[in-house]
């Protein structure tokens, strides 16, 4: 059996010790670091390289939003996931350029967590409804002027029909529904997709969409 590999980053012991204990109930995911700070994360993921690394945005030495950047400049491969106690704007936005593929506050349940890990890890976006809409109004509306498509250009008209679809928070299931694919086939484009973007998540994919203009409000609900 394949395991989805976690690197768990919090200063504080309790909450990483019940983040592990609700992961390592579920059957296919299993903790293999814990830090305690943003230097000792950056370290562990290059060394160790887990697959999902949940990190926290207030830590010593090296806050969440610069620990993210040098995890996914040393290790873009490694999906981030916030999990915070704050949904200040600046902090999702930074934390979203920075690579971070999905942004939960700690008031999620156990469940929502487990569910948002297989979920990055398989390149979905998870977005906290409270700040989801408010980040791709802020991506939107700080767009400038029509820029030229560049990579956009090698993303073929299926795979523009599928970032769209993908900015409207459709799931794979979803995606493959409206277009009548199989979710094997959405799956691949989606890989396709992320590869000539050079990103590894349905966030980075929106952002990079929204921050070039190729995507715009009347693509998102």
């Amino acid at each position: 059996m394949s395991y989805i590999k976690v690197m768990i980053a919090d200063d504080h012991a309790v909450v990483r010790e019940g983040t592990r204990r609700i992961l390592e109930q579920e059957p296919g995911l299993v903790v293999i670091a814990d830090a305690t700070n943003g230097l000792e994360a950056i370290e562990m993921a290059s060394r160790l390289k887990p697959d999902v690394a949940i990190i926290d945005i207030s830590m010593p030495l090296l806050d969440g939003v610069e620990t993210t950047k040098q995890i996914k400049n040393n290790c873009p491969e490694i999906t981030v996931l916030i999990l915070s106690a704050y949904d200040d704007d600046e902090f999702v936005f930074n934390l979203l350029e920075a690579g971070a593929a999905g942004y939960l506050l700690k008031d999620v349940r156990g469940r929502e967590l487990v569910e948002a890990v297989k979920a990055v890890y398989a390149g979905e976006s998870v977005l906290h409804p409270s700040i989801a809409r408010k980040v791709l109004d802020r991506f939107v509306s700080t767009s400038q002027k029509p820029k030229k498509q560049g990579s956009l250009e090698t993303l073929s008209q299926r795979e523009r029909e599928i970032l769209k679809l993908a900015t409207r928070g459709l799931s794979n299931r979803d995606i493959a529904e409206e277009l009548c694919l199989s979710i094997r086939t959405v799956q691949g484009h989606l890989t396709h997709i992320f590869n000539k973007l050079q990103v590894v998540s349905r966030t980075e994919a929106v952002v990079r969409g929204l921050k070039e203009g190729w995507i715009t409000l009347d693509d998102i609900p």
